[in-house]
């Protein structure tokens, strides 16, 4: 009856969470954007005030502030927290808005950021406001972790996310579940590069034996690149951004290509970046220079990590819903806290489609669904 009551109190917010989404989708929060991911994080830390919620905003002098949310009650500030992470920055820059403004058309409501993940901060909250005014009591602390720069690669938030995921006893990783509704025990590892290419300039008409091209020097590179790729192994390489050259009449002195790349183990991580770092010049005269690594280790399906989805899995029985487990080629701040051997479980946020693209959105029958789930997770874990 604990949890029926739960879930009706829930359902009843569908209308108050879609309000409320309108509202932060309509507040940008552009990952490069300092001042505008500043205004998102007060927002956001007023409204889990609210809730009775502690509330550290960590600085952060190069992006928004890192914000940390925690509800404890005497009774459980002795157990190891349980960890949420979301993270507040969007791909969309400043405008976008009035470009794909927020609506709701049926059961779908669209908007830069909805999906991914603004809806998610949402679930978070209600989840955490039906317990309190059903009069339940968590189990343990439940600290919320909001960061600013998932979306860029998470470089100022990285050491913040694997402090808080090592005193905890689980992590929850309210991203989007796969496109079935599959919760997420496995991501591939995330690898940025960029090679530089420096050849020599010279005249293309008059003098261009005296030149060395860059730019024909990356494209062999770029052949070579490709065929690091391992599709038995999953591992996949894409040489995304290419740039080079001044004039059509000058050879090229310059060129640089910017490459992804993703791997499902740290061997075929290792191997790639081993690769990159060693990669020879096929022009006689050309220097090469390779920057990055990769700066997401794989989220490899652990024990501690499927025992905790059989967990979530039950308890979503308990709750009439089928859950399956999945795995995607996409990296999450979950690939840092899984890394560390703490129980990791990803894909806990909304239901939807588009991340990143125009149609993004999310399902809104859906919404009180899952944070009902999440509510009831946070109850019985």
């Amino acid at each position: 009856m604990t949890l029926e009551k739960l879930q009706t109190k829930i359902k009843g917010y569908q209308s108050s969470m879609l309000e409320a989404l309108e509202q932060l989708v309509n507040l940008e929060s552009p990952s490069t954007d300092k001042p505008a991911l500043d205004s998102y994080a007060q927002k956001l830390a007023a409204r889990f005030e609210t809730l009775g919620a502690e509330i550290t905003l960590i600085p952060n002098p190069t992006s928004g502030p890192q914000l940390a949310t925690t509800l404890r009650t005497p009774q459980n500030s002795s157990k190891k927290p349980g960890l949420l992470l979301c993270h507040y920055d969007t791909v969309w820059p400043l405008g976008t808005i009035e470009q794909q403004p927020f609506r709701v058309d049926g059961n779908k409501a669209y908007g830069p950021g909805a999906y991914d993940m603004k809806a998610s901060h949402l679930m978070a909250e209600f989840a955490l406001r039906g317990i309190t005014e059903v009069g339940l009591q968590l189990p343990r602390p439940i600290v919320i972790l909001f960061t600013s720069d998932e979306e860029i690669g998470s470089l100022t938030s990285r050491g913040i996310i694997e402090e808080h995921a090592l005193q905890s006893k689980y992590v929850l990783v309210l991203e989007p579940p796969t496109a079935e509704g599959a919760l997420k025990t496995a991501r591939k590892g995330v690898g940025n590069f960029i090679l530089q290419v420096k050849g020599r300039a010279a005249h293309a008409g008059s003098q261009p034996e005296l030149g060395i091209s860059a730019i024909n020097e990356l494209a062999h590179q770029i052949l070579y690149l490709q065929n690091l790729a391992d599709h038995e192994q999953g591992t996949t390489v894409n040489v995304g951004v290419i740039k080079g050259g001044t004039r059509s009449n000058v050879i090229a002195a310059r060129a640089e290509a910017i490459i992804d790349v993703r791997a499902w183990t740290q061997q075929e991580a290792k191997r790639i970046e081993n690769t990159m770092g060693s990669l020879q010049p096929v022009s006689p005269g050309v220097e090469l220079e390779v920057q990055g690594g990769f700066n997401r280790p794989p989220m490899i399906r652990s024990e501690a990590s499927a025992d905790l989805f059989h967990e979530v899995q039950q308890i979503g029985a308990k709750l009439g819903l089928d859950l399956q487990e999945g795995s995607t080629g996409g990296g999450s701040d979950g690939n840092f806290t899984a890394a560390l051997g703490v129980a990791t479980l990803d894909g806990l946020g909304a239901m939807g489609d588009g991340a990143h693209a125009s149609h993004e959105h999310i399902l809104v029958s859906d919404l009180p669904v899952r944070t009902g789930l999440l509510a009831a997770i946070l109850l019985e874990l």
